[in-house]
């Protein structure tokens, strides 16, 4: 069953982040390195996901902090907020993306339903594909959750050659243990 899993997993994921239009990944690279400070924000594992792309931005040299932390400043209007919610209905996402328009923030979102609260509280609007889904291999949004982690690895390179550094250059920034 593993094996069926997990060829499950790699097709329907690979759908998903393919299905991401280019230009769209484009608008969303360029308004991270637009940002004065890069916002991101999910609850449960779709902000774990969140988090694994704020220490590559961090790592990449970009200002940035998970809403909810406790050192986390006040967003403004030089700044992108960056929402990650499979459902785009969840309350605290949808919040956050509301306080973060009024405060004069970009904001976009990476959802499984681009017609939800949340997309449209969005200026832009990433959307997942994950129709569909078999919950024997992929239960609730593990597809979701995985094609977002893995769009969000695939975009950093290019963010990385946009701001023409390499990957010592990301090292220097990487925990101070290594």
């Amino acid at each position: 069953m593993r094996t069926e899993s997990l060829d499950y997993l790699l097709e329907n994921i690979r759908q998903s982040v393919c299905s991401i239009e280019e230009d769209v990944q484009n608008e969303l690279i360029d308004s991270i390195l637009a940002a004065k400070t890069v916002f991101i924000y999910g609850s449960g594992r779709s902000g774990l996901v969140g988090q694994l792309f704020a220490v590559r931005l961090v790592q990449i040299g970009l200002d940035v902090h998970f809403v909810g932390d406790m050192t986390t400043p006040i967003i403004g209007k030089d700044d992108l907020t960056l929402l990650v919610s499979n459902t785009g209905e969840t309350m605290s996402a949808v919040q956050t993306a509301n306080i973060a328009r009024r405060m004069g923030s970009k904001v976009a979102c990476v959802t499984g339903n681009t017609s939800s609260k949340l997309a449209h509280a969005s200026n832009l609007v990433i959307g997942i594909r994950n129709d569909r889904i078999d919950g024997r291999y992929a239960p609730l949004g593990t597809v979701f959750e995985d094609a977002v982690s893995l769009f969000f690895d695939s975009i950093v390179p290019c963010i990385m050659k946009k701001k023409g550094i390499n990957e010592n250059d990301m090292r220097k920034r990487h925990a101070i243990w290594v």
